[in-house]
């Protein structure tokens, strides 16, 4: 077999002669193949670096043989026909005339030192060797020792054959006699001839590994695992103890049990055939087909950068267990070997087993071991298909130990609360890596800083690594994350600029030695700030820069295919085409205009929508796009539909039609919607409820306690603070007819009074009211406005606090647009900008903390424990428990039609945006209900659908009983 055949595929391996009667059974081992191997490529240079670079030692370690039958089958394991496992010695006795003599071009020993990672020191023998990898071949040098040198090589062991290889497989022979050319009498090296003895010495080698491993293996669970458990001071504490050694140790004590088999049937096979052992693919043959061997080596690699991760982590935080680590690399079985080393060793052991197994093959003489011949090419297939398959796995855990890394070392700007949800189990680090970032200094000139630009799979974020006392490294973000719903970006095939990078030497000509490189631009921005927050970033080479497009292509493609499939708000359409507006495209002027505001309410048992527009009010059953006009009220400012509360009935319409307040009845109203009724039938049951002797600001129709108010605020000629009043519905089935001056289904509740200047929108409580005005959110009893002690909420005067003051910056230029309650103790102050946290009494909690939105927004919504933000583009959904991002809906021209605060969660919440229609008839706009979802399975996050009943919502019935400012 040529070396280059050995670097192809092996897609259908036939099994040794004895084994051929199971071959469909071993064809189908379940290890799929994988584009490449975590042992093949650049992603984990560690393993690729020549094993001569490195230094490398023994372990002298009394190994103790269990007595295990190598041939017993476990549960589960495929069936073969037993292997032979144990010869007699007088097999091994072989005629130095029938061996082949044939002499390759190179002499080859230490194949276990393949593919030593850097971390990894080498525990074999001192012999100068190295690997060579080229395109169509491999090969193993013995460096200073040529064949001449191995017979002519006068250090020999003075012991026989047999003792020699006892003290071997002890551990107890010096090292320089550990090597198979020294335990062999000169005439019979002579007489093997060439390749055998090459082949003979890979086979020791092969010996030799094996032993180590296990030593090492042993020595982790006796010094590491049981020096923890049975410390006399407990380094790590006793409650997080199994849980720190189950995770930085993982499966570890499995795998030595298999070694353990594998090295006894190994030692046997030395025994029994010493100095020519004929064969031990049987042997690796019998290990590598267990289900067993396999599912616990795939578990542990998978878990290795994980199991780094925490051991590092706590070798940082917890100076005991960095002393105990230190004490046990004193002891002769560790050497000054650090625990990574040790942590390392299974994941390097396999790909390094399948190189010292490929050498043994192409040293096999094909007249003298058929069974080799046979068996290696199937060991070697699936040895090399399961490597490929662990490589996802692996990259999978290097993700998340890169995420906990970010998620501990990362240092927020202060004030503003900003929760990426690091923690959720199915958080991922797509990508990282570093770029470069010109901005302009304080001097006018143009500077480089380094950073460092982490794509995760819901945010794109820039950090800079900062230096902080005791040598920690933190790392500093440099600008807000942006989220993937709000993230764009372009330019990737800008031509490259150059970099000047100063020499690492230092003197008066390091200007001089200056060099200057490639660097290649590309651009990430927000998509609603695309000019202040736009980042022009640098990658160190073309191939980079494209890294960075495809990565950020499939994140961004992944991320909302994920939010259309978990939607916590599906927004449903119920009108498209019946309101126009004018266009490019239109050559009409029959246009309804867009949608200001809308209604929803029921008559007979029906449900209908009431939506006003520039050219009146128009209304139909709920779902449908027969939209009839049924008032010809133009620019109605707001619509509020009031029905029935406890067993009192209402049923009227209220508009605010430009500083008046007029009111229709509801049953009328449905008549004329469905064409069983005229307009001006609808016409002669309006009742002028305010604005007759004032003009009307804005008005709030509210359930509070048993009675269903309306409370308006209103401004006469010449006065200077508007004035707030309230009105009570009066029951249909109770009125009488009109009373004097007053409208029959409203009357006077509590006296007037007045507020600061420029209220905006009024806040039902419980007991009270919040008014939101140009000044921040007044609270006022509704009973009595006039006798009410302002209270003005957030309260920031009252404390000298650093955060408080940075809070009261950011409040200072923003728009209060409402209250929403988050807890029994806590509600949030929602701005058009941030929100904030305070207590049921108006002072800041959470360390004057404030969660900055995405997009200023002009409206807000509250449904159960979510706040829904509008603004032109974007419907921020957040949680008002941590202020995280947990839907976007994207859309233009969007604006909120209708929200009642006062009712929880019984009616819609009605958006109107840009429609999909465009043409003649000018641009559609689209009506649509955000309709809250509900999980299938609690176990998927990814499995809602729609339901009219939240999920989500708190029951706190009790809270604003306690607001009573």
């Amino acid at each position: 077999m040529t070396s280059s055949s050995r670097n192809r595929s092996r897609p259908n391996p036939q099994p040794p002669q004895h084994l051929r009667s199971h071959s469909e059974s071993l064809s189908a081992h379940p290890f799929p193949i994988a584009p490449s191997g975590p042992f093949h490529g650049s992603s984990y240079s560690h393993w690729d670096v020549p094993a001569s670079l490195r230094p490398r030692v023994h372990s002298a370690v009394d190994y103790q043989q269990p007595s295990i039958n190598t041939s017993t089958s476990s549960s589960g394991m495929l069936s073969f026909p037993e292997p032979q496992l144990y010869r007699s010695v007088s097999e091994s006795k072989v005629n130095p005339h029938n061996i082949s003599r044939q002499h390759s071009n190179y002499d080859l020993v230490g194949a276990a030192d393949l593919h030593r990672g850097p971390s990894v020191s080498s525990t074999h023998s001192t012999t100068s060797s190295y690997y060579r990898h080229d395109d169509d071949y491999e090969e193993l040098y013995l460096g200073d020792h040529s064949f001449e040198s191995l017979v002519d090589d006068g250090v020999r062991v003075s012991l026989d054959a047999e003792e020699a290889v006892k003290l071997f497989q002890r551990g107890e022979l010096p090292e320089s006699g550990q090597e198979w050319h020294k335990m062999v009498p000169k005439e019979a090296i002579e007489a093997f001839g060439k390749q055998e003895v090459q082949r003979q010495s890979v086979i020791f080698e092969l010996f030799k590994a094996e032993r180590d491993y296990v030593a090492d293996l042993r020595a982790v669970q006796d010094l590491f695992i049981n020096g923890l458990r049975n410390a006399t001071q407990p380094i790590i504490m006793l409650s997080n103890l199994q849980d720190f050694i189950d995770k930085v140790f993982a499966n570890l004590s499995a795998i030595l049990e298999h070694h353990d088999r594998m090295l006894a049937a190994l030692f046997q096979r030395q025994r029994d055939q010493h100095p020519l052992v004929q064969s031990v693919s049987d042997i690796i043959f019998d290990t590598v087909l267990r289900t067993e061997f396999r599912s616990d080596y795939e578990a542990y690699i998978k878990h290795y950068p994980i199991a780094e991760s925490f051991h590092r982590k706590e070798l940082a935080s917890n100076p005991a267990y960095k002393r105990f680590l230190e004490s046990v690399a004193d002891n002769p079985r560790i050497r000054k070997r650090d625990l990574i080393t040790f942590l390392s060793r299974p994941v390097t052991r396999l790909p390094r087993l399948s190189l010292v197994l490929e050498q043994t093959l192409k040293l096999t003489e094909k007249d003298f071991n058929q069974s080799d011949l046979e068996s290696l090419p199937i060991i070697l297939s699936i040895l090399s298909d399961f490597l490929k398959s662990t490589q996802p796995g692996i990259e999978a855990a290097d993700s998340k130990a890169k995420l906990w890394e970010l998620t501990e070392h990362l240092e927020y700007q202060q004030g503003e609360i900003i929760d990426m949800d690091l923690s959720d189990e199915s958080r991922t680090l797509v990508y990282s890596g570093p770029v470069a970032r010109r901005i302009r200094g304080d001097t006018g000139f143009s500077t480089w800083i380094d950073l460092t630009a982490t794509l995760l799979d819901n945010y794109f974020i820039l950090t800079r690594d900062v230096k902080r006392p005791n040598d920690v490294v933190k790392k500093q973000l440099m600008s807000r994350p942006i989220p993937l719903s709000h993230l764009l970006y372009a330019s990737f095939d800008g031509a490259p600029e150059t970099r000047r990078e100063k020499s690492e030497e230092r003197g008066i000509l390091e200007s001089l030695r200056s060099q200057t490189v490639e660097i290649f631009p590309f651009t990430v921005f927000h998509a609603s700030n695309s000019i202040q927050r736009r980042y022009t970033l640098f990658a160190s080479s073309e191939a980079s820069r494209r890294r960075w497009k495809t990565v950020l292509d499939d994140a961004t493609g992944l991320y909302k295919a994920r939010q259309e499939a978990n939607m916590w708000y599906d927004p449903q359409t119920l009108t498209d085409g019946h309101f126009r507006f004018p266009s490019q495209r239109s050559f009409t002027n029959n246009f309804t205009g867009r949608a200001l505001t809308a209604a929803p309410f029921t008559s007979g048992g029906r449900k209908y929508i009431a939506v006003g527009c520039p050219t009146g009010i128009y209304a139909s059953t709920w779902g449908s796009e027969d939209f009839r006009r049924v008032l010809n009220l133009q620019n109605p400012v707001q619509l509020a539909a009031v029905h029935e509360l406890g067993d009192k009935q209402f049923h009227r319409l209220i508009v605010q039609h430009e500083h008046t307040i007029l009111s229709y009845s509801l049953d009328v109203l449905a008549r004329v919607a469905t064409g069983q009724a005229q307009p001006s039938s609808l016409d002669a049951t309006m009742e002028r409820v305010a604005g007759s002797d004032s003009n009307v600001i804005f008005f709030r129709a509210a359930e509070m306690g048993q009675r269903l108010l309306v409370m308006y605020a209103s401004k006469r000629l010449l006065q200077v603070n508007p004035s707030l009043h309230v009105l009570e519905a009066v029951d249909a089935s109770g009125a009488v007819g009109k009373r004097s001056g007053m409208p029959a289904s409203f009357r006077p509740f509590g006296e007037s009074g007045y507020v600061p200047r420029d209220p905006t929108d009024i806040i039902p409580l419980t007991k009270n009211v919040g008014v939101i005005t140009h000044d921040g959110i007044v609270i006022v009893d509704p009973i009595n406005f006039a006798k009410s002690v302002i209270s003005v909420v957030p309260d920031l005067h009252s404390s000298n606090d650093h955060a408080v003051s940075l809070l009261k910056d950011r409040i200072d230029d923003a728009k209060a647009l409402g209250l929403i309650r988050v807890t029994a103790d806590e509600l949030m102050v929602v701005y058009d900008i941030i929100g904030c946290y305070m207590t049921k009494y108006g002072m800041p909690t959470r360390s004057a903390g404030y969660v900055k939105w995405e997009t200023r927004a002009q409206s807000y919504a509250h449904r159960g424990n979510h706040v829904l933000l509008f603004s032109h583009q974007f419907i921020e959904v957040r949680d008002i428990r941590n202020g995280r991002i947990m839907q976007v809906i994207e859309g233009q021209e969007i604006r909120r039609l209708y929200f009642n605060a006062s009712i929880g969660n019984k009616d819609p919440i009605i958006v109107a945006m840009k429609g999909k229609t465009d043409n003649k008839d000018g641009a559609s706009d689209r009506l649509v209900e955000l309709k809250e979802t509900v999980e299938l399975n609690p176990s998927s996050p990814l499995t809602r659908h729609t339901s009219a009943k939240a999920s989500t919502s708190i029951a706190a019935p009790y809270l604003w009983d306690e607001w009573d400012m």
